[in-house]
Protein backbone atom coordinates (compact mmCIF):
# COMPACT_ATOMS: atom_id res chain seq x y z
CA UNK A 1 0.00 0.00 0.00
CA UNK A 2 0.80 3.34 -1.07
CA UNK A 3 2.11 5.43 2.26
CA UNK A 4 -0.08 8.54 2.74
CA UNK A 5 1.89 12.01 3.42
CA UNK A 6 1.66 14.00 5.97
CA UNK A 7 -0.92 16.43 5.74
CA UNK A 8 0.27 19.90 5.02
CA UNK A 9 -0.49 23.13 7.04
CA UNK A 10 -3.62 24.41 4.97
CA UNK A 11 -5.17 21.02 5.23
CA UNK A 12 -4.32 20.68 8.78
CA UNK A 13 -6.18 24.41 8.76
CA UNK A 14 -9.50 22.83 6.92
CA UNK A 15 -9.23 20.19 9.50
CA UNK A 16 -9.38 22.27 12.68
CA UNK A 17 -12.31 24.43 10.86
CA UNK A 18 -14.57 20.74 10.44
CA UNK A 19 -13.57 19.76 14.21
CA UNK A 20 -14.76 23.72 15.41
CA UNK A 21 -18.10 23.91 13.04
CA UNK A 22 -18.20 20.24 14.68
CA UNK A 23 -17.87 18.30 11.21
CA UNK A 24 -14.31 16.15 11.64
CA UNK A 25 -13.70 13.74 13.96
CA UNK A 26 -10.82 11.38 15.42
CA UNK A 27 -11.70 8.91 12.39
CA UNK A 28 -12.16 11.50 9.63
CA UNK A 29 -9.06 12.56 7.82
CA UNK A 30 -8.14 14.80 4.70
CA UNK A 31 -8.91 12.96 1.61
CA UNK A 32 -6.85 14.09 -1.58
CA UNK A 33 -9.04 11.54 -4.23
CA UNK A 34 -12.39 9.53 -3.23
CA UNK A 35 -10.80 6.39 -3.96
CA UNK A 36 -8.94 7.01 -1.04
CA UNK A 37 -12.64 7.21 1.50
CA UNK A 38 -14.32 4.05 2.86
CA UNK A 39 -17.51 2.77 2.13
CA UNK A 40 -18.63 4.23 5.36
CA UNK A 41 -17.13 7.79 4.76
CA UNK A 42 -17.99 7.26 1.33
CA UNK A 43 -22.15 7.28 2.72
CA UNK A 44 -21.44 10.31 5.22
CA UNK A 45 -20.29 12.12 1.60
CA UNK A 46 -23.07 10.88 -0.30
CA UNK A 47 -25.77 11.82 2.26
CA UNK A 48 -24.22 15.06 3.27
CA UNK A 49 -24.67 15.79 -0.72
CA UNK A 50 -28.53 14.89 -1.38
CA UNK A 51 -29.29 16.57 1.85
CA UNK A 52 -27.57 20.17 0.52
CA UNK A 53 -29.41 19.32 -2.96
CA UNK A 54 -32.68 19.17 -1.42
CA UNK A 55 -32.29 22.56 0.43
CA UNK A 56 -31.05 24.09 -2.23
CA UNK A 57 -33.73 22.83 -4.42
CA UNK A 58 -36.49 23.45 -0.99
CA UNK A 59 -34.93 27.19 -0.69
CA UNK A 60 -35.63 27.51 -4.55
CA UNK A 61 -38.70 26.23 -4.74
CA UNK A 62 -40.57 27.10 -1.14
CA UNK A 63 -41.07 31.05 -2.52
CA UNK A 64 -43.52 29.60 -5.13
CA UNK A 65 -45.28 27.05 -3.16
CA UNK A 66 -45.81 28.84 0.07
CA UNK A 67 -49.74 29.97 -0.01
CA UNK A 68 -49.94 26.54 -1.11
CA UNK A 69 -48.48 25.30 2.01
CA UNK A 70 -50.46 27.47 3.99
CA UNK A 71 -53.50 26.20 2.93
CA UNK A 72 -52.85 22.74 3.30
CA UNK A 73 -51.64 23.49 6.85
CA UNK A 74 -55.09 25.19 7.43
CA UNK A 75 -56.88 22.51 5.79
CA UNK A 76 -55.65 20.15 8.43
CA UNK A 77 -55.80 21.94 11.01
CA UNK A 78 -59.69 21.82 10.08
CA UNK A 79 -59.71 18.48 9.36
CA UNK A 80 -58.10 17.62 12.92
CA UNK A 81 -60.52 20.20 14.67
CA UNK A 82 -63.41 18.39 12.91
CA UNK A 83 -62.60 15.32 13.92
CA UNK A 84 -61.68 16.19 17.26
CA UNK A 85 -65.07 17.52 17.97
CA UNK A 86 -67.28 15.27 15.84
CA UNK A 87 -65.73 12.29 18.15
CA UNK A 88 -66.16 14.73 21.42
CA UNK A 89 -70.07 15.31 19.74
CA UNK A 90 -70.37 11.06 20.03
CA UNK A 91 -69.11 10.82 23.56
CA UNK A 92 -71.38 13.60 24.51
CA UNK A 93 -74.43 11.98 22.17
CA UNK A 94 -74.17 8.57 24.00
CA UNK A 95 -73.51 9.90 27.16
CA UNK A 96 -77.02 11.69 26.67
CA UNK A 97 -78.48 8.73 25.50
CA UNK A 98 -77.48 6.66 28.86
CA UNK A 99 -78.79 9.41 30.49
CA UNK A 100 -82.21 9.51 29.16
CA UNK A 101 -82.34 5.85 29.44
CA UNK A 102 -81.59 5.53 33.14
CA UNK A 103 -83.91 8.55 33.23
CA UNK A 104 -86.76 6.75 31.06
CA UNK A 105 -86.08 3.33 33.47
CA UNK A 106 -86.36 5.55 36.98
CA UNK A 107 -89.36 6.87 35.38
CA UNK A 108 -90.81 3.58 34.71
CA UNK A 109 -89.88 1.68 37.92
CA UNK A 110 -91.45 4.92 39.41
CA UNK A 111 -94.85 4.45 37.65
CA UNK A 112 -95.24 0.69 38.04
CA UNK A 113 -94.55 1.64 41.62
CA UNK A 114 -97.04 3.88 41.76
CA UNK A 115 -99.51 1.46 40.01
CA UNK A 116 -98.58 -1.42 42.19
CA UNK A 117 -99.27 0.47 45.19
CA UNK A 118 -102.50 1.79 43.73
CA UNK A 119 -103.43 -1.44 42.64
CA UNK A 120 -102.83 -2.83 46.49
CA UNK A 121 -104.49 0.14 47.69
CA UNK A 122 -107.99 -0.67 45.83
CA UNK A 123 -107.79 -4.04 46.49
CA UNK A 124 -107.36 -3.68 49.97
CA UNK A 125 -110.84 -1.93 49.99
CA UNK A 126 -113.71 -3.62 51.29
CA UNK A 127 -116.30 -1.76 49.22
CA UNK A 128 -116.37 -2.44 45.42
CA UNK A 129 -114.88 0.40 43.38
CA UNK A 130 -115.38 0.91 39.63
CA UNK A 131 -114.03 3.80 37.42
CA UNK A 132 -115.87 4.84 34.19
CA UNK A 133 -114.51 6.38 31.38
CA UNK A 134 -116.65 9.15 28.97
CA UNK A 135 -118.20 6.76 26.48
CA UNK A 136 -119.12 4.63 29.51
CA UNK A 137 -116.40 1.73 29.44
CA UNK A 138 -115.01 0.07 32.21
CA UNK A 139 -111.31 1.63 33.32
CA UNK A 140 -110.88 -0.06 36.56
CA UNK A 141 -112.28 -2.24 38.43
CA UNK A 142 -110.85 -3.77 42.04
CA UNK A 143 -111.02 -6.68 43.70
CA UNK A 144 -113.97 -6.29 45.83
CA UNK A 145 -116.09 -5.56 42.99
CA UNK A 146 -115.37 -8.67 41.30
CA UNK A 147 -115.76 -10.69 44.44
CA UNK A 148 -119.10 -8.79 44.89
CA UNK A 149 -119.99 -9.37 41.33
CA UNK A 150 -118.96 -12.96 40.86
CA UNK A 151 -116.61 -11.49 37.65
CA UNK A 152 -112.99 -11.26 37.23
CA UNK A 153 -111.08 -8.23 37.70
CA UNK A 154 -110.49 -8.04 33.82
CA UNK A 155 -113.13 -6.22 32.38
CA UNK A 156 -110.92 -2.72 30.98
CA UNK A 157 -113.02 -1.39 28.09
CA UNK A 158 -116.26 -3.19 28.24
CA UNK A 159 -119.49 -1.49 29.18
CA UNK A 160 -121.75 -2.63 32.07
CA UNK A 161 -123.96 -4.77 29.64
CA UNK A 162 -120.95 -6.49 28.33
CA UNK A 163 -119.01 -6.93 31.74
CA UNK A 164 -122.43 -7.73 34.29
CA UNK A 165 -125.62 -8.08 31.89
CA UNK A 166 -127.26 -5.79 34.91
CA UNK A 167 -129.75 -2.87 33.30
CA UNK A 168 -130.10 -1.28 36.11
CA UNK A 169 -127.20 -0.61 37.00
CA UNK A 170 -126.79 0.25 33.13
CA UNK A 171 -129.92 2.89 34.31
CA UNK A 172 -127.88 4.31 37.07
CA UNK A 173 -124.86 4.84 35.14
CA UNK A 174 -126.68 6.87 32.37
CA UNK A 175 -128.74 8.67 35.19
CA UNK A 176 -125.35 10.02 36.23
CA UNK A 177 -125.06 11.75 33.03
CA UNK A 178 -127.66 14.29 34.23
CA UNK A 179 -127.69 14.22 37.86
CA UNK A 180 -123.95 14.17 38.26
CA UNK A 181 -124.34 12.26 41.71
CA UNK A 182 -126.00 9.68 43.14
CA UNK A 183 -126.17 8.56 46.75
CA UNK A 184 -127.87 5.74 48.92
CA UNK A 185 -128.96 3.73 45.73
CA UNK A 186 -130.18 -0.07 46.60
CA UNK A 187 -129.12 -2.38 44.12
CA UNK A 188 -130.68 -5.44 44.56
CA UNK A 189 -129.02 -9.34 42.78
CA UNK A 190 -130.82 -12.47 42.69
CA UNK A 191 -127.84 -14.37 41.14
CA UNK A 192 -125.50 -15.85 42.04
CA UNK A 193 -126.92 -15.26 45.21
CA UNK A 194 -128.90 -12.70 46.74
CA UNK A 195 -127.11 -9.79 47.53
CA UNK A 196 -128.16 -6.30 48.45
CA UNK A 197 -125.51 -3.08 47.64
CA UNK A 198 -125.72 0.17 48.27
CA UNK A 199 -124.48 2.09 45.33
CA UNK A 200 -122.69 5.84 45.74
CA UNK A 201 -121.39 7.43 42.43
CA UNK A 202 -120.55 11.02 40.80
CA UNK A 203 -119.52 12.04 37.46
CA UNK A 204 -116.09 13.08 37.02
CA UNK A 205 -116.14 16.57 35.32
CA UNK A 206 -112.87 18.29 33.15
CA UNK A 207 -111.88 21.38 33.71
CA UNK A 208 -114.87 22.78 31.19
CA UNK A 209 -117.53 20.82 32.98
CA UNK A 210 -117.93 18.48 30.69
CA UNK A 211 -118.54 14.96 31.72
CA UNK A 212 -115.21 12.64 31.68
CA UNK A 213 -116.02 9.81 32.94
CA UNK A 214 -117.95 8.11 36.39
CA UNK A 215 -116.77 6.62 39.74
CA UNK A 216 -119.07 4.16 41.90
CA UNK A 217 -118.45 2.77 45.31
CA UNK A 218 -120.47 -0.51 46.24
CA UNK A 219 -121.18 -1.05 49.90
CA UNK A 220 -122.52 -4.68 50.37
CA UNK A 221 -125.67 -4.29 52.95
CA UNK A 222 -126.61 -8.20 52.65
CA UNK A 223 -125.35 -8.90 56.42
CA UNK A 224 -127.47 -5.60 57.40
CA UNK A 225 -130.78 -6.96 55.23
CA UNK A 226 -130.28 -10.55 57.18
CA UNK A 227 -130.19 -9.05 60.41
CA UNK A 228 -132.85 -6.50 60.01
CA UNK A 229 -135.17 -9.42 58.57
CA UNK A 230 -134.29 -11.63 61.33
CA UNK A 231 -135.16 -9.12 63.72
CA UNK A 232 -137.98 -8.62 62.05
CA UNK A 233 -138.96 -12.13 62.36
CA UNK A 234 -137.91 -12.13 65.96
CA UNK A 235 -140.88 -9.47 67.23
CA UNK A 236 -143.07 -11.27 64.79
CA UNK A 237 -142.68 -14.43 66.53
CA UNK A 238 -142.33 -13.20 69.58
CA UNK A 239 -145.47 -11.28 69.36
CA UNK A 240 -147.05 -14.32 68.44
CA UNK A 241 -146.04 -16.74 70.90
CA UNK A 242 -146.54 -14.41 73.19
CA UNK A 243 -150.12 -13.38 71.99
CA UNK A 244 -151.48 -16.83 72.18
CA UNK A 245 -151.11 -17.99 75.83
CA UNK A 246 -152.33 -14.45 77.02
CA UNK A 247 -155.33 -14.63 74.50
CA UNK A 248 -156.22 -17.94 75.90
CA UNK A 249 -155.56 -16.60 79.57
CA UNK A 250 -157.88 -13.87 79.33
CA UNK A 251 -160.29 -15.69 77.60
CA UNK A 252 -160.77 -18.25 79.91
CA UNK A 253 -160.44 -15.91 83.22
CA UNK A 254 -163.22 -13.55 81.44
CA UNK A 255 -165.19 -16.78 81.43
CA UNK A 256 -164.29 -17.79 85.00
CA UNK A 257 -165.58 -14.10 86.14
CA UNK A 258 -169.06 -14.18 84.13
CA UNK A 259 -170.42 -17.28 86.23
CA UNK A 260 -168.32 -20.52 84.99
CA UNK A 261 -166.61 -20.33 88.37
CA UNK A 262 -169.86 -21.30 89.98
CA UNK A 263 -169.51 -24.62 88.34
CA UNK A 264 -166.44 -26.47 89.89
CA UNK A 265 -165.93 -29.15 87.08
CA UNK A 266 -165.73 -26.41 84.38
CA UNK A 267 -163.39 -23.99 86.61
CA UNK A 268 -161.34 -26.67 87.40
CA UNK A 269 -161.12 -27.32 83.48
CA UNK A 270 -160.93 -23.70 83.23
CA UNK A 271 -158.08 -23.32 85.55
CA UNK A 272 -155.69 -26.04 84.66
CA UNK A 273 -155.90 -24.68 81.29
CA UNK A 274 -154.79 -20.83 82.31
CA UNK A 275 -151.66 -22.80 84.60
CA UNK A 276 -150.42 -24.57 81.45
CA UNK A 277 -150.28 -21.00 79.08
CA UNK A 278 -149.16 -19.62 82.04
CA UNK A 279 -146.33 -22.18 82.79
CA UNK A 280 -145.61 -21.64 78.21
CA UNK A 281 -145.60 -18.04 78.96
CA UNK A 282 -142.82 -18.54 81.46
CA UNK A 283 -141.01 -21.10 79.49
CA UNK A 284 -140.94 -18.83 76.58
CA UNK A 285 -139.52 -15.99 78.84
CA UNK A 286 -137.07 -17.68 80.42
CA UNK A 287 -135.60 -19.09 76.98
CA UNK A 288 -135.90 -15.66 75.85
CA UNK A 289 -133.52 -14.52 78.61
CA UNK A 290 -131.03 -17.25 78.10
CA UNK A 291 -131.06 -16.59 74.13
CA UNK A 292 -130.46 -13.00 75.08
CA UNK A 293 -127.47 -13.86 77.36
CA UNK A 294 -125.98 -16.04 74.63
CA UNK A 295 -125.99 -13.50 71.91
CA UNK A 296 -124.46 -11.16 74.04
CA UNK A 297 -121.87 -12.57 75.11
CA UNK A 298 -122.82 -12.35 79.12
CA UNK A 299 -123.55 -15.92 80.31
CA UNK A 300 -120.68 -16.99 81.91
CA UNK A 301 -119.48 -20.59 81.70
CA UNK A 302 -117.62 -22.81 84.85
CA UNK A 303 -115.88 -25.44 82.74
CA UNK A 304 -115.03 -28.61 84.41
CA UNK A 305 -114.72 -32.14 83.74
CA UNK A 306 -117.93 -34.08 83.55
CA UNK A 307 -118.31 -37.83 82.99
CA UNK A 308 -120.44 -38.67 80.31
CA UNK A 309 -122.33 -41.66 81.12
CA UNK A 310 -123.58 -40.41 84.86
CA UNK A 311 -124.48 -37.20 83.09
CA UNK A 312 -126.98 -38.62 80.36
CA UNK A 313 -128.86 -41.61 83.21
CA UNK A 314 -129.06 -38.18 85.54
CA UNK A 315 -131.19 -36.57 82.53
CA UNK A 316 -133.33 -40.08 81.63
CA UNK A 317 -134.24 -40.11 85.49
CA UNK A 318 -135.40 -36.81 85.37
CA UNK A 319 -137.27 -37.86 82.04
CA UNK A 320 -138.75 -41.44 83.04
CA UNK A 321 -142.06 -40.58 83.82
CA UNK A 322 -142.54 -38.38 80.71
CA UNK A 323 -141.66 -41.62 78.61
CA UNK A 324 -143.15 -43.62 80.43
CA UNK A 325 -146.32 -42.05 79.69
CA UNK A 326 -145.84 -42.63 76.00
CA UNK A 327 -144.34 -46.32 76.58
CA UNK A 328 -140.93 -44.90 75.44
CA UNK A 329 -137.37 -46.58 76.30
CA UNK A 330 -134.59 -44.78 76.90
CA UNK A 331 -131.28 -46.65 76.19
CA UNK A 332 -127.69 -45.06 77.11
CA UNK A 333 -124.39 -46.03 74.93
CA UNK A 334 -122.23 -43.59 76.16
CA UNK A 335 -119.05 -44.64 76.71
CA UNK A 336 -116.80 -44.08 80.12
CA UNK A 337 -115.50 -40.81 78.94
CA UNK A 338 -115.45 -36.94 80.14
CA UNK A 339 -116.41 -33.94 78.17
CA UNK A 340 -115.22 -30.25 79.04
CA UNK A 341 -118.43 -28.52 80.09
CA UNK A 342 -120.36 -26.60 82.01
CA UNK A 343 -122.72 -28.63 84.12
CA UNK A 344 -125.26 -27.16 84.57
CA UNK A 345 -125.19 -25.60 80.62
CA UNK A 346 -124.17 -29.28 79.29
CA UNK A 347 -127.56 -30.76 81.19
CA UNK A 348 -129.83 -28.02 79.76
CA UNK A 349 -128.46 -29.56 75.63
CA UNK A 350 -129.16 -32.61 77.03
CA UNK A 351 -132.50 -32.21 78.18
CA UNK A 352 -133.72 -30.12 75.49
CA UNK A 353 -132.58 -32.85 72.72
CA UNK A 354 -133.87 -35.58 75.00
CA UNK A 355 -137.24 -33.87 75.56
CA UNK A 356 -137.60 -33.61 71.87
CA UNK A 357 -137.01 -36.82 71.17
CA UNK A 358 -139.83 -37.91 73.57
CA UNK A 359 -142.08 -35.34 72.26
CA UNK A 360 -141.65 -36.65 68.59
CA UNK A 361 -141.04 -39.95 68.91
CA UNK A 362 -143.61 -42.86 67.64
CA UNK A 363 -145.71 -44.12 70.75
CA UNK A 364 -143.63 -47.14 72.23
CA UNK A 365 -140.71 -46.26 70.31
CA UNK A 366 -137.30 -45.57 71.34
CA UNK A 367 -134.76 -42.84 72.23
CA UNK A 368 -131.27 -43.38 72.23
CA UNK A 369 -127.94 -41.33 73.51
CA UNK A 370 -124.67 -42.52 72.59
CA UNK A 371 -121.24 -40.90 72.39
CA UNK A 372 -117.96 -41.71 71.38
CA UNK A 373 -114.45 -40.21 71.15
CA UNK A 374 -114.37 -38.51 67.30
CA UNK A 375 -111.03 -38.62 65.02
CA UNK A 376 -110.63 -34.52 65.90
CA UNK A 377 -110.07 -35.51 69.24
CA UNK A 378 -113.81 -34.21 70.93
CA UNK A 379 -116.22 -36.36 72.06
CA UNK A 380 -119.47 -36.84 69.67
CA UNK A 381 -122.88 -37.20 71.73
CA UNK A 382 -126.16 -38.13 69.76
CA UNK A 383 -129.58 -38.19 70.55
CA UNK A 384 -131.47 -40.73 68.62
CA UNK A 385 -135.18 -41.14 68.18
CA UNK A 386 -137.52 -43.25 65.62
CA UNK A 387 -140.41 -40.75 64.91
CA UNK A 388 -141.66 -39.27 62.11
CA UNK A 389 -138.40 -37.86 60.63
CA UNK A 390 -137.75 -34.28 59.68
CA UNK A 391 -137.80 -33.14 55.51
CA UNK A 392 -134.40 -32.42 53.72
CA UNK A 393 -135.29 -28.79 53.30
CA UNK A 394 -136.00 -28.41 57.12
CA UNK A 395 -132.23 -29.64 58.48
CA UNK A 396 -130.54 -26.47 58.27
CA UNK A 397 -133.69 -24.28 59.69
CA UNK A 398 -134.40 -26.53 62.43
CA UNK A 399 -131.73 -24.29 64.80
CA UNK A 400 -133.50 -21.11 63.56
CA UNK A 401 -135.47 -19.40 66.69
CA UNK A 402 -138.65 -19.94 66.90
CA UNK A 403 -138.80 -22.41 63.07
CA UNK A 404 -140.91 -25.35 63.66
CA UNK A 405 -141.27 -27.89 61.06
CA UNK A 406 -144.95 -28.84 62.24
CA UNK A 407 -146.43 -26.07 63.99
CA UNK A 408 -149.60 -27.23 65.27
CA UNK A 409 -147.84 -30.21 66.63
CA UNK A 410 -145.39 -28.34 68.10
CA UNK A 411 -147.89 -25.62 70.41
CA UNK A 412 -149.74 -28.59 71.21
CA UNK A 413 -146.48 -30.31 73.10
CA UNK A 414 -145.88 -26.72 74.70
CA UNK A 415 -142.83 -25.90 72.74
CA UNK A 416 -141.89 -22.69 72.50
CA UNK A 417 -139.67 -22.70 68.79
CA UNK A 418 -136.66 -21.96 70.93
CA UNK A 419 -135.36 -25.52 72.41
CA UNK A 420 -132.73 -26.09 69.55
CA UNK A 421 -131.42 -22.27 69.33
CA UNK A 422 -130.82 -22.38 72.51
CA UNK A 423 -129.06 -25.76 72.29
CA UNK A 424 -126.69 -24.40 69.31
CA UNK A 425 -125.72 -21.29 71.28
CA UNK A 426 -124.66 -23.12 74.07
CA UNK A 427 -122.67 -26.00 72.30
CA UNK A 428 -120.84 -23.69 70.34
CA UNK A 429 -120.04 -21.41 73.49
CA UNK A 430 -118.28 -24.15 74.78
CA UNK A 431 -116.52 -25.04 71.87
CA UNK A 432 -118.12 -27.71 69.81
CA UNK A 433 -120.58 -27.37 66.81
CA UNK A 434 -124.15 -29.49 66.69
CA UNK A 435 -125.96 -30.75 63.66
CA UNK A 436 -128.92 -33.30 62.37
CA UNK A 437 -129.66 -35.96 59.73
CA UNK A 438 -133.02 -37.57 59.32
CA UNK A 439 -134.42 -39.66 57.10
CA UNK A 440 -138.48 -39.45 56.12
CA UNK A 441 -140.44 -41.77 58.14
CA UNK A 442 -137.29 -43.49 60.11
CA UNK A 443 -136.57 -40.99 62.51
CA UNK A 444 -134.42 -38.18 63.60
CA UNK A 445 -130.68 -38.03 65.14
CA UNK A 446 -128.96 -34.48 66.46
CA UNK A 447 -125.59 -34.44 66.94
CA UNK A 448 -122.56 -32.69 69.09
CA UNK A 449 -119.73 -32.26 70.08
CA UNK A 450 -117.56 -30.96 72.75
CA UNK A 451 -113.74 -31.27 73.60
CA UNK A 452 -112.84 -34.02 76.09
CA UNK A 453 -111.46 -33.17 79.36
CA UNK A 454 -108.15 -32.96 79.70
CA UNK A 455 -106.71 -36.52 81.94
CA UNK A 456 -109.20 -38.83 81.02
CA UNK A 457 -108.89 -41.95 78.88
CA UNK A 458 -111.93 -43.45 76.68
CA UNK A 459 -113.35 -47.00 78.20
CA UNK A 460 -114.85 -49.30 75.99
CA UNK A 461 -118.67 -49.94 77.38
CA UNK A 462 -118.99 -53.27 78.94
Amino acid sequence: MKKLQAPSSKLQRNCKFQIRNGVCRDFVRPLHTPFDATPLELGIWSFSGAWCLVLGAWGFVLPMFWPILILLAALAAILVTHFWWRGKFAQLKESSRNEVETLNQSQRQAVAQVQTQQEAVLNSMAEGLLLLDGSGRIQLANRAFADLFGVSQNLRSRTILEALRIHELAELVDFLITEKRVIGYELKLTLPQERWLQVNGAAILNGGGHRHGAILVFHDLTRLKKLERTRQEFVANVSHELRTPLSLIKGYVETLLDGARNNPEVAVRFLQTIERNAERLNLLIEDLLVISELESGRLKLNLQAIPLRPAVEKVFEDFKSRAGLKEIRLLNKTIEISVQADPNRFGQVLSNLVDNAIKYGRMGGTVTVGGELSAAGQVEVFVEDDGPGIPPDALERVFERFYRVDKARSREQGGTGLGLSIVKHLVQSQGGRVWAKSELGHGATFYFTLPQAAGTVQQPLL
